[in-house]
């Protein structure tokens, strides 16, 4: 297994899809099952033995900082992008300076799941294969995710190898904004803004990125409407 101990938590959202629930807090701190979005990421993060994440924030950022403050673990280095968002792929890049030069988990912190099995993320790095893989992604069934209503991002073969949707009608699998990434992914990057996007495509096209499929449940709560059918699918999961 891959030892993975540090991660990349994107946290830097403007929360527009969220309102009005964002007026007043960034959308990691709306809460979930009376916890806060980010901290069911981080206390994921930690039972996988993550020590140390690297959190960017932008939108109302002081009150992340002070939130992620009021933790004693795992440690949070803040990423600064109050003066310009950098996007998923800049904000990793930016990450990446502050954290040590290893395979590193990301995490949206809009995405909270329920285990299957066995730990997600434990799978992730048991999965991971530095010698081949670029990048792992989880990804999740179209059919049986919660809150999210799209056609799917990818197909996955027999081996775990990704392609795009493209221009297919549909197909199976949607990332869950949860992943393992080496750091040679980031390798002859642009500098500043760019999305992650275009290292996916990059890694794709050289057979480098790879897909893992959740066996267990995954919500993607980016909307009011989707935080409450999460709030419903926590709640079975308790009772059961």
């Amino acid at each position: 297994m891959t030892a993975v101990d540090t991660a990349f938590v994107l946290a830097a959202g403007l929360g527009t899809r969220m309102l009005p629930l964002t007026i007043d807090r960034p959308k990691p701190l709306i809460e979930l099952a009376g916890k806060p979005l980010i901290d069911h990421v981080l206390d994921r993060l930690v039972e996988s033995g993550v020590a140390t994440v690297a959190v960017n924030v932008h939108y109302l950022a002081d009150q992340l900082e002070a939130h992620l403050a009021g933790r004693k673990c795992p440690r949070a280095i803040i990423c600064d992008e109050r003066a310009r968002l950098l996007d998923t792929g800049g904000g990793a890049l930016n990450a990446l300076a502050l954290i040590d030069k290893r395979p590193f988990f990301t995490v949206n912190t809009d995405s909270v799941w329920l285990e299957g099995a066995r730990p997600a993320l434990r799978r992730l790095a048991e999965g991971f294969e530095p010698r081949r893989m670029d990048c792992l992604m989880l990804l999740a069934s179209v059919v049986t995710s919660v809150g999210y209503e799209g056609a799917g991002d990818f197909s996955m073969d027999e081996s775990g190898l990704l392609e795009r949707r493209g221009e297919r009608p549909a197909v199976p699998f949607v990332y869950t904004g949860i992943s393992i990434v080496h750091p040679r992914l980031f390798e002859a990057t642009p500098a500043g803004v760019f999305s992650m996007n275009l290292l996916w495509d990059r890694a794709i096209e050289a057979g480098r990125c790879f897909g893992l499929r959740h066996d267990g449940i995954w919500m993607h709560v980016g909307t009011p409407d989707a935080l409450a059918e999460a709030e419903v699918a926590m709640a079975g999961w308790h009772r059961a």
